[in-house]
């Protein structure tokens, strides 16, 4: 387990992001999304933690956590994709690490960071110009936050504690998607590379 700057505590909200090794893919095909989805809704039921926002991209994920608990996040990475990993690499008759190196994790210590950091997940696919619309990724919990998809994976509560509806939420994505605004510098600075 890599070593971290922080100790992961109750109460705390954590980005946890990888990549593919060589920035390969981690995911091929639909099932490998769906496998890794259920892995992540059965290990957060069974855990202290709630997911915020997730997106899972052909050769990298981002999740928000928050750890309601004394169970840690640090070991929502491994519990899913140790298990996707053994998964995959049987399928794919291939060996060895799947991603390019540990986790990384960052505490999120500020409301506004915190609020732009759900829409630059949502917006990832996007970004990378995977899908025109941040709505037509199915990989994401985006559609749970706007109401049109129910789901598991997410924290409703929160969502209405930090935005009046989903209006507002898609209103607040569309306008970084259009350049209408801009992520706070240390979270743009810190993702640059992705």
């Amino acid at each position: 387990m890599p070593k971290r700057q922080f100790k992961f505590t109750k109460g705390k909200y954590y980005h946890i992001y990888n990549r593919g090794a060589a920035r390969a893919s981690i995911f091929y095909t639909d099932e490998n999304y769906r496998f890794v989805l259920r892995l992540m809704a059965k290990v957060i039921a069974k855990s202290e933690l709630s997911m915020i926002a997730y997106c899972l991209l052909p050769n990298h994920y981002h999740w928000l956590v928050r750890q309601d608990g004394n169970v840690s996040a640090r070991n929502l990475p491994k519990r899913v994709f140790g298990s996707y990993s053994q998964a995959f690499n049987h399928t794919y008759n291939r060996s060895g690490t799947l991603f390019e190196g540990p986790y990384n994790a960052i505490v999120v210590e500020s409301n506004n960071y915190l609020r732009n950091l759900c829409r630059y997940i949502h917006c990832n696919a996007v970004k990378h110009e995977i899908a025109a619309a941040p709505e037509l990724w199915p990989y994401s919990n985006y559609l749970e936050w706007i109401g049109a998809r129910p789901g598991k994976l997410i924290d409703r509560t929160f969502v209405k504690a930090h935005f009046d509806s989903a209006d507002d939420y898609r209103a607040y994505v569309q306008a970084y998607l259009t350049d209408q605004a801009r992520l706070p510098r240390d979270l743009n600075k810190r993702l640059i590379n992705l």
